[in-house]
């Protein structure tokens, strides 16, 4: 039997992760890195992913910056190529980019809002995990989804009508893609990252207003760490035997 404290370490893994230059994504970049795993930072602005992937070989971590447009085929296709060539192969990726900041009633949504919500929080899952896929030999796919996918949203039916998505792709590809790549995803609650303040029309100066309107049961706002544990756990021989799964990480709030 192995030490319980190595099953959670991901030595030898080398993982993708999508937008990684900023908020949620930086933080599992950063402790992906600090358990073991070389990191491929993926992101479109090349001056944040460059940022974090210096960040983390200053802490004496593996980490290379790849610019990348998540509903682009080919880019994503020369993201999973960039980091077999740098790294020698791919066991983790991580579809974290999307987001939507415009919240109205869907009778209200310009219909360019609705294809380009669909493109980065649906399409580009699907674009993530069947790259991965051709990449992998074995190896942890984990799609970060939402709240937003398992109920009502009024305001937010396009992001949420993604998120319902990528939550039925990675149910079925947790059974397609087995038994060699595992399929999990997060689900993060009240992360104050740049886009979801301005999703809920709050800045940092509103904070203790956005936790008291969440009524969040453990006292406090997550950070993009709590998240990266989450991660980490699903990327790792300590969840060999998970697939399929949606872990909320949300300080026991409901979701939404």
């Amino acid at each position: 039997m192995t030490n319980p404290q190595d099953r959670f370490r991901l030595d030898g893994h080398v993982a993708v992760v999508t937008g990684g230059g900023r908020g949620i994504g930086e933080g599992i970049a950063r402790d992906f890195a600090r358990v073991g795993a070389a990191v491929v930072v993926a992101a479109r602005r090349t001056e944040e992913i460059e940022a974090v992937a210096a960040a983390i070989r200053e802490e004496g971590g593996q980490a290379i910056a790849v610019t990348t447009d998540v509903t682009d085929d080919e880019a994503i296709d020369r993201l999973a190529r960039r980091a077999v060539e740098a790294f020698g192969k791919l066991t983790i990726w991580v579809n974290n980019a999307g987001g939507s900041p415009l919240r109205m009633p869907l009778r209200e949504l310009p219909r360019e809002e609705w294809d380009r919500t669909i493109a980065l929080n649906l399409t580009s899952i699907y674009l993530g995990c069947i790259t991965a896929a051709r990449y992998m030999d074995q190896g942890s796919i984990i799609n970060i989804t939402s709240g937003a996918g398992s109920g009502p949203v009024p305001g937010s039916a396009h992001y949420g009508a993604a998120k319902a998505g990528t939550n039925s792709l990675t149910w079925t590809l947790s059974a397609e893609f087995a038994p060699n790549i595992r399929v999990n995803a997060v689900a993060p609650g009240a992360i104050p990252t740049e886009v979801m303040l301005k999703a809920v029309g709050k800045d940092k100066s509103q904070l203790d207003e956005l936790l008291a309107e969440w009524n969040i049961p453990l006292g406090r706002l997550g950070t993009p760490e709590d998240i990266s544990a989450a991660c980490i756990y699903l990327a790792s021989d300590a969840a060999s035997w998970v697939s399929g799964e949606i872990i909320r990480v949300g300080g026991g709030a409901k979701p939404r």
